[in-house]
């Protein structure tokens, strides 16, 4: 099929990666970026583990302390990670 309007190719790959399946896999590949922007470098640092499976992230903190804090956090966190990532990609949070 012959198109008869022509595209820039920046609208078509905008096009492109605002399809849901898309949006998804890029944002998890940018999830240890966007983890670093939303708990900062401190936390980051204590990170040793950051995995996502269906839908469900998990975390792996060395320091204690921050992990306790974290726990209490666990549902702002995840609000705060899907706004940055601009698709509803984590429903859970697991913080070990």
């Amino acid at each position: 099929m012959r198109r008869t309007k022509t595209q820039l190719m920046g609208e078509l790959l905008d096009e492109f990666f605002r399809r849901p399946y898309i949006a998804a896999k890029v944002a998890e590949g940018r999830l240890p970026e966007i983890w670093h922007r939303v708990v900062g470098e401190r936390i980051a640092n204590e990170t040793t583990e950051l995995r996502l499976e269906n839908h469900i992230l998990h975390v792996r903190i060395r320091s204690s302390v921050l992990r306790q804090e974290l726990f209490y956090q666990r549902d702002a966190l995840r609000d705060a990670l899907n706004q940055q990532a601009g698709v509803r990609l984590i429903n859970a949070v697991i913080i070990r």
